[in-house]
């Protein structure tokens, strides 16, 4: 079942946690969200902290659609809009697993064989997908193109800080609003994240 707007517009943190588990589909292959990070409008972490620009119109439109923005020339990173409209805020998506799609997952990832490093990391999603900018302002919500469906609930999380976000505030860099699936392997920097967190 795709998961409805509605689903998105709610605050950062709340969405992040419900994604975990979540599959999404696109360009011929389906994976299930193994860990994101989440980032609220007055972030220091967040592209949208200094206000609304060109490239991230996205997430200050309805919830629901796809950012996606090229980190260090390389890796395409895709992120959700979530909570209403005008506020500026998001979902990364940082690792996954394979549902659907191995053998062309494999030719895009230039490798010989699945790992639980295969898709642990945002640039790694970004190529399994095949996904460019774009695809930006395309929704989550809408059969044919960017889609995310319900997967099977999560019940147990790890949680830790955020990745690469040196540029932010202390207060902010220290925050745990990366959450992942305290039961997969495909998880990024692991060592970093309290495992074995029960959401309350």
């Amino acid at each position: 079942m795709l998961l409805p707007q509605s689903f998105y517009n709610r605050d950062a943190l709340d969405v992040a946690y419900d994604l975990i588990g979540a599959i999404i589909r696109y360009n011929d292959v389906a994976l299930r969200i193994t860990e994101v990070e989440a980032y609220h409008h007055n972030d220091s972490a967040s592209h949208c902290f200094r206000g609304k620009t060109e490239r991230n119109a996205p997430l200050w439109g309805p919830p629901g659609h796809a950012y996606i923005y090229l980190c260090y020339g390389v890796h395409n990173m895709v992120n959700i809009s979530v909570d209403r409209e005008g506020v500026g805020a998001g979902v990364l998506i940082r690792s996954a697993s394979i549902l659907e799609g191995e053998e062309l997952i494999l030719q895009r990832r230039k490798k010989d064989r699945v790992t639980p490093e295969l898709l642990a990391g945002p640039g790694k999603v970004g190529q399994a997908l095949s996904v460019t900018r774009a695809a930006s302002h395309i929704s989550f919500y809408t059969t044919g193109a960017l889609e995310i469906h319900q997967g099977e609930p999560v019940k147990r999380f790890c949680v830790g800080p955020r990745i690469g976000i040196g540029y932010a505030t202390p207060e902010d860099q220290a925050l745990p609003w990366r959450i992942a699936d305290a039961e997969s392997k495909a998880v990024s920097h692991s060592r970093a994240l309290c495992t074995h967190v029960t959401r309350a």
